[in-house]
């Protein structure tokens, strides 16, 4: 199996989890962007301490950086911060499984995406199994006990949408920052892009709640050990992602990071006691079918 499927199939497992820790938070009275910020905060400390003993172990120099690193850094940035807001608020309108689905509309804009930024195509076969999963998200985002006649323009829809427009957007900022570091490592190119974003997200965000929500702010680093929790785990998914977005197309690895989904079904229901209705599980299974069918094409 290649390296960049298995980086992809570890950042969905600790993302579903990380997910669950920021729903547990966010319930428990932290705003989405306070609990948008936990994910960052704890990330650039450890991350630059990682790159600096792989400096002094190696005898390396680091990497020079490209010219245009930072503007798809900051789009990248920006983007992922918006996009995790759009999906903490969705948590508060439908389940756990239904709002990480909602997220997956990414999968289909980060072709067109990838595309008008980097030039990047993909098959029309691994087109085909994304357009698959794509139909088993539009059934996840009608509303529950209205079926297929209900209207699927709800705020749910639209916050799920949008998260998936800037998680696209990410994704191919990331991929495009990443390859401007000057380096054949894909793991040193993951933690120095890394590095980089979550300090300007976390400055963005301190600044922020500074201003709008300064009890937020706070909240997060007294509720530290739940917190840090969500830092720690977003950091060894970014790891994952950005590793992956470093080898492979980003409209590739956000098709086959759709197993999330099923593992966001199986917090939902023994974790969180949220029953997925025969239509969202339908939803869910063909989104998993289109994963499977991507990762046996070998993308």
């Amino acid at each position: 199996m290649s390296l960049w499927i298995v980086a992809t199939l570890f950042a969905a497992a600790i993302q579903a989890v990380r997910f669950y820790l920021q729903k547990r938070i966010s319930s428990a009275g932290l705003g989405p962007v306070a609990a948008t910020f936990a994910r960052f905060v704890y990330a650039p400390l450890p991350i630059a301490l990682g790159i600096a003993a792989w400096a002094v172990t190696t005898g390396g120099d680091l990497p020079g950086i490209g010219a245009g690193f930072w503007p798809f850094a900051i789009a990248g940035g920006i983007a992922q911060i918006l996009a995790t807001i759009c999906v903490v608020a969705l948590f508060a309108r439908r389940n756990f499984a239904v709002g990480i689905a909602f997220s997956k509309t990414a999968v289909l804009l980060t072709v067109v995406t990838g595309f008008l930024l980097l030039g990047e195509l993909v098959t029309w076969v691994a087109l085909a199994a994304m357009a698959v999963g794509f139909v088993g998200v539009l059934l996840l985002s009608l509303p529950e006990g209205r079926g297929l006649r209900a209207n699927p323009f709800n705020i749910a829809s639209a916050l799920g949408l949008a998260s998936g427009v800037f998680f696209s957007i990410s994704a191919v900022g990331y991929r495009g920052a990443s390859l401007a570091i000057e380096t054949d490592a894909p793991l040193l190119r993951a933690a120095m892009t890394l590095c980089f974003v979550t300090l300007l997200q976390t400055a963005l965000l301190a600044a922020w709640l500074a201003w709008r929500d300064r009890a937020g702010l706070i909240a997060v680093f007294r509720s530290w050990r739940a917190t840090a929790l969500v830092g720690l785990t977003s950091m060894l998914g970014s790891l994952g992602w950005f590793t992956a977005y470093t080898l492979q197309t980003a409209a590739y690895v956000n098709a086959v990071g759709q197993v999330e989904l099923i593992l966001s079904m199986l917090i939902s229901r023994f974790a969180l006691g949220e029953r997925q209705s025969p239509r969202e599980l339908t939803g869910i299974v063909l989104v998993g079918v289109s994963v499977v069918g991507l990762i046996l094409l070998g993308a």
